[in-house]
C-alpha cells in the first residue's frame, strides 16, 4: 500500500496501472495525461463523455463511458484515483474495496507529483488561482524554464489543462485548492496565496476555519521557501500570523515573505509598504495598465489583455513568484502582455446578435462582484447577467451574500443551482435568491428550464449589450451555444 502523504512518482514501478474514476473532470484529465507521460498505464471512466474524454482516447488512454464494476475487473488497476465528486456508492469504488485495491483522492495523487519536483510553485487562494497559475507558468516559460504545469482550466497555449515539462523534474507550477483540505497533501518551495474568503462551507463552517487551513498549508513549505501573498487581504494577514507562530513553535524559520499590493492599498500582512506594487494604474477599455515596481525599482509596464482590477492582484502575485524563481523583468512583462486568459475565466466567446458574450466561472458572491465590475468597465450599453450558483450548501450558507452581490445588477436571469457531489438540496433553490433580490427592489428572473432561459435572453438583448454568463461549466456551455465554433 502507498503512503498517501509520502509517496512520490519514483515509488511507482514502470507500467503501474492507474485507474481514474471521473477522468473527464478538468483536474483529473490533466493528471491522467501527466501520469501517462510519466510512463504509467492509464485508464478511467466518466458517465459524461466529452471532448476531454475523446482527447484522452486519442492519446491511447482506455476510457469507459459508464462507471460499472466490471470496468475494474477488465482494466485490472494497481490502484484507483477518484475525485471528491464521486460518491461512496459508486460501483467502481465498491468493486475496488471488494478486491482490496487502494483508492486515492485526486489531491493525494497530485501530492506525489509535488514531492517529486525540485521546485514547486503552488498557487492557492479562494479566488484567482487559475489565472495566477497560468500567468506564473507563462512567465517561467518566457524566462527559459521548462515547467510541468497543472491547471484547473484549459489554456490555449497548452492545448489542455496541463503542460509536460522537462524530464529532470526541475519545476512544477500547480493550482492548490483548499476544498476538502486538498492542498495539505502538497509541499511547496514557493506558495502563493491570492486571497482568503469564506467558501466551501460544507468543509469550513466559519471563516476562521478557512484561515486555519491556509496557515497549515504554509506550514508545509520546505526550508528556504517563499510565501507570496496579496498584502492588503485581511484574512491572509491572519493566516500568516498563525503560520508564523506554528513555525516558531516548531523551531523553524518562516519562509521569505513577499507581499504584493496596489499602490493605494495598505499592506495588512506586515504593516509596511508591499514588496511588489502596482503603480500608475489606468484602465483602457476595461483592461488594466500599470507599472510593476519591486522595492522601488520598476520592472516594466504591464498592459493586460484580461479585464478587472482583481487581475492586477493576480498579476502581481504571479510576477513576484516568477521573479524569485529566476524570471527576468522582461520575461514577466512579456508574458503578462501576451496572456489572453484561461478558459472560463472572463472568456469572450464572440458576438451573438450584436452582443458580446462573456463566460466566467464566478459562482461565489465575491467572484461575481469582481467579474461584473470587470465587465462594467468595458464598452457596452447594458449588461445582462446569467447566473448559476454552484452547490446547495454554498447557497444555503451564503444566501445573503448572493443577494447583496447581484442586487445592483440591471437584470439577472437565474438557472437552478448545479451540484454533482450533494445528495440533498438543503431546501434551497436559485429562486430563493431571485425572490429576495426582487423583494429588495432588484430585477431578477428564475428559469428551471434552460431552453426557456435561452428564449428570454433573445427577448431582452439589444446590439451593444454584454451577455455575462457566470457559474460552473453547466451554464457556461450556453456561451458555446450562442457562439458556436466555426
Amino acid at each position: 500500500m502507498l503512503n498517501s502523504k509520502k509517496f512520490t512518482l519514483d515509488d511507482l514501478k514502470p507500467n503501474t496501472r492507474i485507474y481514474f474514476v471521473g477522468i473527464g473532470g478538468i483536474s483529473m484529465y490533466g493528471l491522467a495525461r501527466l501520469a501517462k507521460d510519466a510512463g504509467f498505464i492509464v485508464g478511467g471512466s466518466d458517465n459524461h463523455p466529452s471532448e476531454r474524454t475523446e482527447l484522452l482516447k486519442s492519446e491511447g488512454i482506455k476510457i469507459y463511458d459508464k462507471q460499472l464494476a466490471k470496468n475494474i475487473t477488465d482494466f485490472k488497476p494497481d490502484f484507483l484515483v477518484m475525485t471528491a465528486a464521486i460518491l461512496k456508492e459508486n460501483k467502481e469504488i465498491k468493486k475496488a474495496a471488494k478486491l482490496g485495491l487502494q483508492v486515492l483522492d485526486r489531491a493525494e495523487f497530485l501530492g506525489a507529483f509535488t514531492r517529486t519536483y525540485k521546485r514547486i510553485i503552488n498557487v492557492s487562494g479562494t479566488h484567482g488561482k487559475t489565472t495566477t497559475t497560468s500567468m506564473t507558468s507563462l512567465m517561467m516559460i518566457e524566462a527559459g524554464a521548462d515547467p510541468t504545469v497543472h491547471l484547473g482550466a484549459d489554456l490555449g497555449v497548452f492545448d489542455g489543462s496541463v503542460r509536460v515539462g522537462s524530464k529532470d523534474r526541475d519545476l512544477l507550477v500547480s493550482e492548490a485548492c483548499e476544498y476538502n483540505r486538498s492542498f495539505l497533501n502538497f509541499t511547496s518551495t514557493t506558495a502563493i496565496i491570492t486571497n482568503i474568503d469564506h467558501d466551501h462551507v460544507d468543509v469550513y463552517p466559519t471563516i476562521g476555519k478557512v484561515i486555519d487551513v491556509f496557515a497549515k498549508f504554509m506550514n508545509l513549505c520546505k526550508d528556504k521557501a517563499y510565501v507570496v501573498v496579496t498584502g492588503h487581504d485581511v484574512n491572509t494577514a491572519k493566516a500568516v500570523a498563525k503560520a508564523k507562530k506554528a513555525f516558531e513553535k516548531a523551531g523553524r524559520k518562516f519562509p521569505t515573505l513577499i507581499t504584493c499590493a496596489r499602490d493605494s492599498k495598505i499592506c495588512e500582512v506586515t504593516g509596511k509598504k508591499a514588496d511588489f506594487i502596482a503603480k500608475n494604474i489606468e484602465f483602457v477599455e476595461g483592461y488594466p495598465n500599470f507599472d510593476i515596481v519591486y522595492k522601488g525599482t520598476s520592472l516594466g509596464r504591464a498592459k493586460l489583455r484580461i479585464p478587472g482590477s482583481h487581475n492586477i492582484d493576480n498579476a502581481l502575485n504571479a510576477a513576484a513568484a516568477a521573479y524569485v524563481n529566476g524570471a527576468s523583468p522582461e520575461a514577466i512583462i512579456s508574458a503578462l502582455n501576451n496572456f489572453e486568459g484561461a478558459d472560463g475565466r472572463f472568456t469572450i466567446k464572440g458576438k451573438y446578435r450584436g452582443c458580446e458574450v462573456v463566460v466566467d466561472y464566478a459562482h461565489h458572491p465575491s467572484a461575481a462582484v469582481a467579474t461584473i465590475e470587470a465587465a462594467s468597465n468595458m464598452p457596452h450599453n447594458n449588461i445582462l447577467v446569467v447566473f448559476q450558483p454552484l452547490t446547495y450548501n454554498r447557497v444555503h450558507d451564503l444566501m445573503d451574500e448572493y443577494v447583496k452581490s447581484l442586487l445592483p445588477c440591471r437584470k439577472v436571469l437565474f438557472a437552478e443551482i448545479f451540484s454533482d457531489r450533494e445528495s440533498t438540496t438543503m431546501g434551497v433553490s436559485s429562486k430563493n435568491i431571485c425572490d429576495k433580490i426582487n423583494k429588495l427592489g432588484g430585477d431578477a428572473e428564475f428559469y428551471a428550464d434552460k431552453k426557456a432561459l435561452r428564449r428570454r435572453i433573445d427577448e431582452l438583448i439589444e446590439p451593444g449589450d454584454i451577455i455575462l454568463i457566470l457559474g460552473p461549466e453547466d451554464i457556461r456551455k450556453l456561451g458555446d451555444e450562442l457562439c458556436p465554433k466555426e
